[in-house]
């Protein structure tokens, strides 16, 4: 990932969901501010997403779209945090 002047200059997805999701997601970061990306990617991500929503899980209280979103929120919110050497 790449960060210029506090907005997403490029994003590589080194690994992603089987979907096609983070592909597709990770394409609309690229301008987006640094203060908003992290949660603009869960968004994507889940908007993307192929999984059945429907397939709620009792014990996490999520369906699977929500899950793979808060995944990539996750895993962006590392990768910037590695990058600017902060805590975001």
């Amino acid at each position: 990932m790449v960060v210029k002047d506090g907005l997403i200059a490029e994003v590589v997805v080194l690994r992603g969901a089987p979907c096609g999701a983070t592909w597709d997601a990770a394409k609309r970061m690229i301008g987006v501010s640094v203060a908003d990306v992290v949660r603009k990617i869960g968004l994507d991500t889940q908007f993307f997403c192929s999984a059945d929503p429907a397939g709620w899980d009792p014990i996490y209280a999520k369906s699977p779209v929500h899950f793979a979103g808060k995944v990539h929120s996750q895993a962006l919110l590392t990768a910037l945090e590695k990058i600017l050497g902060k805590h975001v």
